[in-house]
């Protein structure tokens, strides 16, 4: 299968792609791991990526397009992929059906990851790392550490990131209100958009997933 997730920040996508991915023997293309591999193997498009990045400046869609075409285009994902984070705006919904197009390919499925607004908030704000490991994740409702402010693993300070401040979510969620939702509007046109529920836990949200994929 080829599939596009979608969804606001704090909607799991991460968690459930590597579930969904695993449980569809297909691979999970996130463009975090697409900027950070091209960056660490020196590409021509992953030093481009680094220019930007080191200025401050919002890397080129062209160059996200390029990185996630290349990929695309490698053995593991002939048979299908999941993509998570791309395409986050119409240009790079638009190139990659342009992509698929070129392979004779389409996509099987956009799954939206629905999460209320505030519940979204609740679950970024509300997160808590470890300063001496930032494997080390609480969050004050949902996994909170036995001693306020401490980490359970190693004793370490825990901090609220900048990005996870209240304000700065809702900065996010309008960037994604903005730039991403339409993507939705313009699969739905196609036909493509399948939308769940991403409440409840994680085990729950995959059957939710496979099920609306047909895949249960």
């Amino acid at each position: 299968m080829r599939i596009v997730l979608v969804g606001p920040p704090g909607a799991g996508k991460g968690t459930q792609a590597a579930f969904l991915a695993e449980n569809l023997s297909i691979p999970h293309i996130s463009t975090g791991d697409l900027f950070r591999a091209n960056i660490s193997q020196g590409t021509q498009l992953g030093q481009k990526a680094q220019e930007y990045m080191r200025a401050g400046q919002l890397v080129p869609d062209e160059i996200t397009i390029g990185m996630a075409k290349d990929r695309m285009a490698q053995p593991d994902a002939a048979g299908g992929f999941l993509l998570d984070g791309f395409p986050r705006n119409l240009g790079q919904a638009e190139a990659l059906d342009g992509i698929l197009r070129e392979t004779g390919t389409k996509l099987d499925a956009v799954l939206d990851l629905e999460v209320p607004e505030d519940e979204v908030v609740r679950r970024i704000a509300g997160r808590r790392m470890c300063r001496n490991d930032s494997s080390h994740i609480f969050h004050v409702e949902y996994n909170p550490s036995k001693a306020e402010g401490v980490c359970d693993i190693c004793g370490g300070e825990l901090y609220q990131r900048e990005d996870d401040r209240e304000e700065t979510v809702r900065k996010r969620l309008e960037v994604y209100h903005n730039e991403t939702e339409p993507i939705i509007d313009y699969y739905k046109a196609q036909e493509l958009v399948v939308t769940i529920s991403a409440l409840g836990k994680v085990s729950e949200v995959t059957r939710r997933a496979m099920e609306a994929l047909g895949r249960a």
